[in-house]
């Protein structure tokens, strides 16, 4: 069985960090199903998903990676063209990725202890997002 639900919510752009891990808890718990596999994405070009620990730490020292790897002040050929000033989040986001699968048994996501699925948000601007949930299971 194949059931699609979605997550709607507000971001502060500038790498902006959200847990979404009991969100998507609940869609599986609503959804009923036992084994099977849970895909999340995030409809747009400038965000991604991954799994993290969610820690104040790690919430310091992603957007300071990010930083390093696509500087907001770099030279950005979609800068060039579109004049919005976020050519940096785009490439962010490109690297990251727009999905997320989890496999989850007995209606529990198989994540680890310290594990937690967080939606980064790299625009330049506060935005509202849809991610899309896709649960694959019996």
């Amino acid at each position: 069985m194949v059931i699609t639900k979605s997550i709607r919510l507000k971001s502060r752009g500038e790498t902006d960090i959200i847990d979404i891990t009991d969100k998507v808890s609940a869609s599986l718990e609503e959804a009923k199903l036992k084994d099977g596999v849970i895909t999340v994405f995030v409809s747009g070009s400038t965000a991604g998903l991954t799994t993290i620990e969610y820690e104040p730490g790690l919430l310091k020292d992603i957007p300071r990676a990010f930083e390093v790897i696509a500087p907001r002040q770099g030279e950005y050929h979609h800068n060039l063209r579109w004049h919005d000033g976020n050519g940096f989040s785009h490439v962010r986001a490109a690297m990251l990725g727009p999905s997320l699968s989890v496999p989850f048994s007995n209606r529990r996501l198989l994540l680890g202890t310290w594990q937690q699925i967080v939606f980064i948000d790299f625009d330049n601007r506060a935005r509202s997002r849809e991610i899309v949930v896709q649960i694959i299971g019996e």
